[in-house]
């Protein structure tokens, strides 16, 4: 079967800049139960494969974090024959030793939102309850190849960490700031949850790329750094999605059929459903 009748396994969120390096793309519109997603789904070829790509925000930012259509988003993919998700995203630094510029795969996330839904299973009319197991919220098999992506393209990296997913869309007070920081978690942002969550239901292979645009609030204030502005995000994140391009050329020419995968997340209801 050719590349071009094929569906595509691997999916990327990100900016909407990353369509235009899609060779041959065509847009799919994708109506779900959720609803729509963000946008039209551009599936094309990049680094020899072919896949499907989504700005979570939408293609003119339109979404606000806590507003992202989350469920229509992985419904939307997996509808497509996405089985594995690769989820950059932008980030503040709760830790000295994690500077802008450096890249998290993390493999932690700890869920401060308060108002998303962040389930297929909320009602008898979505099937039995269903309670995953997410101790490890990311597949490792990808969290794996994502580091050696990073290492391959020169990127600084850290191959683990935990991200504090904030509802937003509003940045963290110092309080809050520092209470992140104390407890150790390396990075923070308003978006990996709960996409992680949805694509463990929807038993697709899920890994993040944390790209690290400041210091958050809180640290600056102890470090006599300024405090974050979106002028400064904009910046940094410019210059991290161009070393993210080399990255993902990379993880995506070297990642292997998901019928070969390593990993369990195939299996994820498997012992989930009462």
């Amino acid at each position: 079967m050719s590349s071009q009748t094929t569906q595509p396994e691997i999916g990327v969120f990100g900016g909407s800049g990353f369509q235009k390096l899609l060779e041959k793309a065509e847009m799919r519109e994708i109506d779900t139960p959720w609803g729509r997603p963000s946008a039209s789904i551009a599936v094309g070829m990049f680094a020899g494969k072919k896949i499907a790509f989504l700005p979570r925000h939408g293609v003119s930012h339109e979404y606000p974090p806590h507003a992202i259509p989350y469920r229509a988003n992985i419904a939307a993919f997996r509808e497509i024959g996405v089985k594995r998700i690769i989820s950059p995203c932008a980030v503040g630094s709760l830790q000295r030793h994690v500077a802008p510029g450096n890249f998290v795969v993390c493999d932690q996330l700890v869920d401060r939102t308060k108002q998303r839904g962040d389930t297929f299973y909320d009602s008898p009319s979505t099937g039995p309850t269903t309670h995953i197991s997410f101790a490890d919220p990311y597949c490792p098999e990808l969290r794996r190849l994502a580091t050696q992506a990073c290492e391959t393209a020169g990127v600084t990296m850290h191959p683990s960490g935990t991200v504090v997913v904030v509802e937003g869309p509003r940045f963290s007070t110092r309080a809050e700031s520092r209470w992140f920081t104390s407890q150790g978690w390396e990075v923070i942002n308003m978006t990996q949850y709960p996409e992680a969550a949805l694509a463990r239901e929807k038993e697709c292979c899920f890994v993040n790329i944390s790209l690290v645009t400041d210091w958050d609030t809180g640290f600056s204030l102890d470090s006599g750094i300024e405090a974050v502005t979106v002028d400064k995000i904009i910046e940094v994140s410019q210059q991290n999605n161009k070393k993210l391009i080399d990255v993902l050329e990379v993880l995506i020419a070297s990642l292997p059929p998901a019928a070969t995968a390593s990993c369990q997340c195939e299996n994820a209801l498997e012992h989930a459903q009462l």
